[in-house]
């Protein structure tokens, strides 16, 4: 005799097929199902196994199939017409077993989901592992908090268009897109979709988690005044702190020549020096000596220095030049209103500008002139 035949007394299975008390079938039913779990089987103990195992489903009463369920919902003993036959039974019996059993195909959870039961969704989004193909029904037909569920799991596959088609459904639904954005992994498309609807401590998170590029997030900026902006550059006008904003930039590999060169064309010299100076292990008073130094050799050695591209240092010369003009001419280099006339001298001149910068540069000249006041423009 087996351990497990040991176990598995006359006593036992006379108490649990003859005992009229509920309660007590309850009771065998869970000790029964315990040592099933625990027990070493060869192949003819798994058969008798899982023949009480289909005893026990078919029981009348709810709490002896929930022992059952409770007790074996992570177990592979459990045969797949039994784990079938307790996820299509009440709640209370078919959720463990819907949540965490291992027996069931992709097929069984995607019939499930599809049948349409909120608890049951959430249930699978919640399982410790959720396949690609299932996470994909969740997408298209689970209810929200399913959704949201599963977005928290990760130990779901969720692929790209299942994180777009989740944002499509449930974009309007704060928790579902926090839910995504603090997932470990997050292609670029989705990041950059989420960015537009999240909130500000949300946004924070993705740009820094995920490094976002400035140049992207540059370009998800929707200028639209009742909208949150990313735009790095207006971020650093209403910086207090310049040096730490710059320094934090650098940090997260964000102080890129695409945002100095946006930057440089509105007219953000100072954000400019500062980031050099940054880039280049330079004080900020050397570095803007080097900038504005009127020979043909300052800028250039400060710009070597910081590690910016040479194929663009024609395009850096031409804002410098520009902004040292409009400031000859005695304009006020402070604002908004100097920020457009800099950045439309800037382009006249045709300078050999990145596609993706021309055009930021090309949107941000067809906006109207947002009038700065205070900090926004004692910082320009």
């Amino acid at each position: 005799m087996t351990a497990f035949r040991a176990r598995l007394t006359e006593f036992d299975i006379r108490r649990l097929i003859k005992a009229s008390d509920e309660d007590e079938r309850a009771s065998a039913a869970h000790k029964l199902c315990r040592s099933i779990d625990r027990a070493e089987l060869d192949d003819a103990d798994r058969e008798a196994a899982q023949k009480i195992l289909r005893v026990l489903a078919n029981d009348a009463a709810e709490l002896v199939r929930r022992s059952l369920a409770v007790t074996l919902k992570s177990s592979d003993l459990l045969p797949h017409d039994v784990a079938r036959r307790l996820a299509a039974d009440v709640d209370s019996v078919a959720l463990p077993i819907i949540g965490s059993s291992p027996v069931f195909t992709d097929d069984d959870l995607i019939e499930i989901v599809r049948a349409g039961s909120a608890v049951r969704q959430v249930a699978i989004a919640g399982r410790p592992k959720v396949s690609r193909d299932v996470a994909d029904a969740l997408s298209v037909d689970g209810c929200e908090m399913a959704v949201r569920t599963l977005a928290s799991n990760d130990n779901a596959d969720l692929s790209e268009t299942a994180m777009l088609r989740s944002i499509d459904r449930f974009g309007d639904t704060a928790e579902v897109v926090a839910a995504l954005s603090y997932r470990q992994v997050l292609p670029l498309g989705v990041t950059e979709k989420l960015i537009a609807l999240a909130s500000d401590a949300v946004r924070e998170h993705l740009i820094s988690r995920h490094a976002v590029a400035p140049e992207t997030a540059i370009r998800l900026a929707t200028f639209a005044r009742e909208r949150s902006t990313i735009d790095l550059v207006d971020q650093a006008a209403a910086s207090a702190d310049l040096p730490r904003f710059v320094a934090q930039l650098n940090a997260r590999k964000a102080l890129t020549a695409s945002l100095l060169l946006r930057a440089l064309a509105r007219g953000q010299m100072i954000l400019f020096e500062h980031a050099v100076a940054e880039l280049a292990s330079t004080p900020h008073s050397r570095a803007w000596l080097m900038v504005h130094d009127a020979g043909p050799l300052g800028l250039k050695a400060i710009y070597d220095r910081a590690g910016l591209p040479p194929r663009l240092f024609q395009a850096f010369r031409a804002g410098v030049d520009t902004w040292r003009t409009l400031q000859a001419e005695g304009a006020d280099t402070s604002g908004e209103e100097f920020r457009q006339r800099m950045l439309e001298r800037f382009l006249t001149q045709r300078p050999n500008t990145p596609r993706d910068d021309l055009a930021y540069l090309m949107e941000r000249l067809d906006q109207p002139p947002v009038p700065a006041t205070g900090r926004n423009a004692s910082a320009a």
